[in-house]
This record gives C-alpha cells, structure tokens and sequence, in this order.
C-alpha cells in the first residue's frame, strides 16, 4: 500500500445491461443500487494494483447521488479520485457520466484489510 497516493485516478466503463437496470414507464435505466457497485467497482479497481501480498479491501459508506437517467444499451463512466487517505482508510470521489452527460456522483471509502484475519473472522462467525 505503500505506492497508493492521494490525487491518483482512474476510470472504469461498463455497457448498461438489462441485468443492471430497473423500469421506469416503458424505459429500462441504469438503477441506483447498480450505480452504487459501479462506484465501489471503480474505486477498487483504482487500488487493487498498489496493495501488498495479503492485503485486501472492504467498502465501509457510499453515498451516492443519481442526477439523471441512463438508458439500457448505453455506455456508463466512472472517473475516480483517491481524495483522503487516513492510515488505511481510503476516500473517493467519483464522477459518473454516459454518452450525453454527468449522470451521478459519489462519495465513497474503502478499508484496506488483512485477508487472513478477515476470512478468520468469516470462519468464526460461520461456526468453522
């Protein structure tokens, strides 16, 4: 983690699919809940590459605000900025835009984990 720095950015694309859609009158549009894992997809994507060997990464808020619709069969962006990093707490903006316009925004902080002592928590509470 030692490589991950405030102000680094990237953007992830995704084609807006049925599967990613709700109904609004006779339209099937990007859904709010669809845009909240397009966000958290996005900003982890920015840090995976930076983490050490054993290290992973946990959403811990989002907040996101849905400014306009997006028609299935479009194309989603996500521009992505690492805004604050508080030990290993990672906050984000992002930006969402299709073809025609900004479509949403978000803030959003991640949790950069140990993996061994999280799946050792999982195991406990599955009884393992």
């Amino acid at each position: 983690m030692d490589t991950v720095k405030t102000g680094m950015t990237g953007t992830l694309e995704w084609e807006v699919t049925d599967r990613l859609c709700t109904t609004r009158a006779e339209y099937k549009v990007f859904s709010t809940p669809s845009m909240t894992l397009f966000v958290e997809m996005a900003a982890g994507q920015l840090v995976e590459p930076h983490l050490k060997p054993g290290q992973g990464q946990v959403g811990l808020s989002v907040s996101v605000r849905h400014l306009a619709p997006t028609p299935v069969g479009k194309r989603v962006r996500a521009e992505v900025e690492l805004a604050d990093i508080d030990r290993r707490r990672l906050r984000f903006k992002v930006k969402v835009f299709d073809e025609i316009e900004q479509v949403g925004e978000a803030e959003h902080e991640r949790f950069v984990i140990d993996v061994e002592k999280y799946t050792e928590r999982l195991k406990r509470k599955l009884g393992g």
